[in-house]
């Protein structure tokens, strides 16, 4: 049935409103050999992706206060530290090396990485960067240029992976996996259908049509693996593009570790019974909606990971799983309270700040156990520090 707007929800200015309904057009145009219908894969792909027109490819202000979401790094310079001390005792195994951020949204992890790095006189080669929102790299440009030349010109903009056997270091990934394209299922006596998304110019609306034979083998596939009793309509997603992205970034890698941080979980938590309704989500002015057909192109649209199916991917890929853990349990094995004395100052105030900033990152009602930690590589041998706190690799 369509989705009617929520009259809580901030209305977007009427410049916003134009782009999305350019947008909207044309996913119409687009769907228009299929009787208007669009996999929910290709929803996704269009509202986040389309030039000029889906969300990463807009110009609207995304992360921070006056965006739609706040990641680790706008929370606390600590989380940048953490991931720096990660990175640090990566390259000195390899004896030297480079970091690569996916996404590297404001420009502030790679910010605060590279301040740390440099503090411990263990900077590397080079920080690239690989980014597909010309909006944030130009603000990602802008940030970094105010670092000491020293470190600003370390820092390098690419438009694809380096070339295949060329990568020595440490590969960033946070908060990536979850903005893939996923594609949505639906369980039930007729069998698996695929969700999908019928446009029209009066609305947008859910609609189901039979899934094709690939899909339901990994419909089925995963319902067995998770040994959950699904009940009729069980909704849920799976990242079709996850074990391509992973086969092009290990064929990139001569040696290294490529570090994820993201929302997820096992693959048994993850497609349990009682999460019967998937978990996608639209993330608009700083609001979680359930709902992610409204404004196409305005809201950031999200799924959990599937850490199972990372790892899987992985090892198919030719990278060993160096540890899986939760976010609070890795910056505490990365030194998180030696940071926080570190930054501790007498004045109360600041002090008070930053005890909210540790517990936004390590709580488990807020980030801490929300957000997962994995470390893929070759050629390391070294434990990761990360992991050595607590590892739930058995887990998966």
């Amino acid at each position: 049935m369509p989705l009617n707007k929520d009259s809580r929800l901030p209305s977007p200015v009427p410049e916003a409103l134009v782009l999305s309904d350019r947008l909207l057009q044309m996913m119409q145009d687009e769907s228009s050999a299929t009787g208007g219908w669009l996999s929910f894969h290709r929803y996704m792909e269009l509202a986040l992706y389309a030039p000029r027109l889906g969300y990463y490819a807009a110009g609207s202000h995304k992360l921070g206060a006056a965006g739609d979401f706040v990641t680790a790094p706008e929370i606390s310079p600590l989380f940048g530290h953490c991931m720096a001390r990660q990175c640090a005792q990566v390259l000195d195994a390899l004896g030297s090396g480079e970091v690569l951020e996916f996404g590297a949204g404001t420009g502030r992890l790679a910010a605060q990485v590279l301040e740390t790095l440099a503090g411990m006189d263990a900077l590397p080669d080079r920080y690239l960067i690989l980014e597909t929102s010309p909006d944030l790299r130009e603000r990602q440009q802008a940030a970094l240029s105010l670092l000491p030349q020293a470190l600003s010109s370390r820092v390098h903009w690419l438009d694809g992976l380096p070339e295949p056997g060329s990568f020595r270091g440490v590969m960033l990934a946070n908060e990536v996996l979850d903005a893939m394209p996923v594609e949505l299922f639906v369980w039930g006596r007729d069998g698996v259908m695929r969700r999908g998304v019928q446009v029209s110019s009066a609305a947008l609306a859910w609609a189901d049509r039979p899934a094709d034979a690939w899909l339901v083998r990994q419909v089925r596939a995963l319902h067995q693996a998770a040994g959950a009793n699904w009940g009729e309509g069980y909704v849920s997603e799976l990242n079709p593009g996850l074990a391509p992205w992973l086969a092009a970034v290990s064929e990139a890698m001569a040696a290294g570790v490529l570090l994820l941080v993201d929302y997820g979980y096992p693959r048994r938590e993850y497609y349990s019974a009682e999460r019967c309704r998937g978990t996608l989500i639209a993330h608009y002015r700083h609001r979680m909606l359930e709902h992610p057909l409204l404004w196409p192109g305005l809201m950031d649209i999200t799924a959990n990971v599937d850490f199972s199916a990372v790892a899987e991917a992985g090892a198919a890929a030719g990278l060993s799983l160096l540890g899986y853990t939760s976010q609070a349990w890795f910056l505490f094995g990365t030194d998180l309270e030696a940071a926080f004395q570190a930054r501790c100052s007498e004045d109360l105030k600041s002090q008070l700040a930053l005890a909210s900033q540790v517990r936004t990152l390590t709580l488990p009602g807020e980030m801490g156990e929300r957000f997962q930690v994995m470390a893929l590589g070759r050629g390391v041998e070294t434990p990761l520090m990360g992991f050595a706190r607590q590892d739930l690799s058995h887990r998966l």
